[in-house]
């Protein structure tokens, strides 16, 4: 199943956070839109598939719901644009990025939402008795003023696996999420590849 409509797994976690996913489209503080807006990342720039060719979507205004499971609720409402990402296979992935007003807004979303990664496992759990969630963290990143690196593997009661990477980077006002997701669990994870990922995402905003 690719992210776009992997439901059976991540569902039932993310019906209850769209509702709050679609507020964070709403402003709050975002800076104006400039005439160069942050750059996105290129299906070639994720990491490679085996078997089967990324292909990229538009880029959309607006919070993705591909990551409303651990970050639908509590965070800040602001001019969210994403791109979404997916094979012909059970590959998907996923990029945001938002303009804040200033770098220690930045700083602050940044770290909010870290936070908020490294709480998705437990909060999970505690929404979904039928899901076992583990969050593991892969470390920090040098690039720009820093991404981390982070890891989801969830289990259901009737035997669907999802592994899950996510990262979280910042060039001065601007915060960008990149998330990848497929059916397994970390052994089958590209944490390296996914790395290079997240320092191309930062690296290319501007």
């Amino acid at each position: 199943m690719p992210m776009r409509t992997r439901a059976a797994t991540l569902a039932a976690l993310t019906v209850a956070t769209l509702a709050v996913g679609t507020a964070l489209t709403a402003p709050a503080g975002a800076a104006p839109e400039t005439a160069a807006p942050p750059r996105f990342l290129a299906a070639s720039e994720l990491p490679p598939h085996p078997s089967s060719t990324w292909t990229a979507g538009p880029v959309t205004d607006g919070f993705p719901v591909e990551l409303a499971y651990c970050l639908g609720e509590g965070v800040p409402a602001y001019d969210y644009r994403h791109r979404v990402f997916h094979t012909d296979l059970d590959t998907g992935a996923v990029q945001t990025t938002v303009v804040t007003g200033s770098a220690a807004k930045g700083k602050a979303l940044a770290a909010l939402l870290n936070k908020e990664i490294r709480s998705c496992a437990d909060r999970i759990e505690q929404s979904s008795p039928d899901v076992e969630a583990e969050g593991r963290y892969y470390g920090s990143l040098p690039v720009e003023e820093g991404a981390q690196v982070h890891g989801l593997h969830t289990e259901t009661s009737w035997g669907a696996t999802d592994i899950h990477l996510l990262s979280v980077g910042r060039d001065g006002k601007t915060v960008t999420v990149v998330g990848w997701g497929q059916l397994g669990d970390f052994d089958g994870a590209p944490v390296g590849a996914f790395k290079k990922t997240t320092k191309k995402a930062v690296d290319k905003l501007y």
